[in-house]
């Protein structure tokens, strides 16, 4: 049954990971709308991602409980073992693309909040921003 969920586990991250690639690509071509279709999808593979992960937690736990005396590499096939090992590799796979996923996505809401920030001019009212009151908001140039 470890195994089991384990291989599941593996098959959530790396379908997380060609999402998150998917997502770097359009972000890349300003390709928004696919990007908010695959977010269920993603929410989905997170939360199936966690639950299989709770289920290898809870598998180990079980080995662990049955023999105590034994140590939990002594525990696990070769197979398991693998799997685990795979696991820890996807998962820096992951950060890694998540990494880069968080830095175009900043960069991007700089470009569009110092856009928006020219477009509508705002003054500090305490610590809240707020837009300005001056009547021409927007100046038009010929």
């Amino acid at each position: 049954m470890l195994s089991y969920h384990l291989e599941g586990a593996l098959s959530d991250l790396r379908d997380l990971i060609k999402i998150t690639e998917s997502d770097l690509e359009d972000i890349r071509i300003a390709n928004n709308n696919p990007q908010f279709e695959r977010l269920a999808l993603k929410e989905e593979k997170l939360k199936s991602f966690e639950s299989k992960k709770a289920m290898i937690d809870h598998e180990i736990s079980s080995l662990m409980s049955a023999s105590p005396d034994t140590d939990l590499p002594q525990l696990l096939s070769e197979e398991q073992h693998t799997y685990l090992d795979e696991l820890k590799v996807e998962l820096s796979n992951l950060r890694e693309v998540n990494k880069k996923y968080a830095k175009l996505v900043l960069t991007v809401s700089n470009l569009y909040n110092t856009f928006l920030e020219r477009l509508v001019p705002t003054e500090m009212q305490g610590y809240k921003k707020v837009a300005s009151k001056d009547p021409s908001i927007l100046e038009v140039r010929v």
